[in-house]
């Protein structure tokens, strides 16, 4: 079953409480997905680093064919 926005903001906003986080449905289908986190949590991480951690806060959401979540788009930012 697709995953919603909302569940998806709900999963990162869990392990980013004060991010600003944006969900867009890139094909208005409910599977792929684009994030954009911006937190003060990346700063000194590298981009790589950022992203892992923000792929960890969906608790396996993505894990191969069992995972609610097929396709997600992932940028990251700290604050300016």
């Amino acid at each position: 079953m697709a995953m919603q926005a909302h569940d998806i903001e709900d999963l990162i906003r869990a392990e980013f409480p004060n991010a600003k986080i944006s969900i867009t449905d890139l094909a208005g289908d409910g599977n792929h997905w684009a994030a954009e986190v911006t937190d003060e949590s990346f700063r000194g991480k590298n981009r790589v680093q950022q992203q892992r951690a923000v792929y960890a806060s969906l608790k396996g959401a993505m894990d191969g064919n069992a995972g609610a979540l097929h396709a997600l788009a992932l940028t990251t930012k700290v604050p300016e």
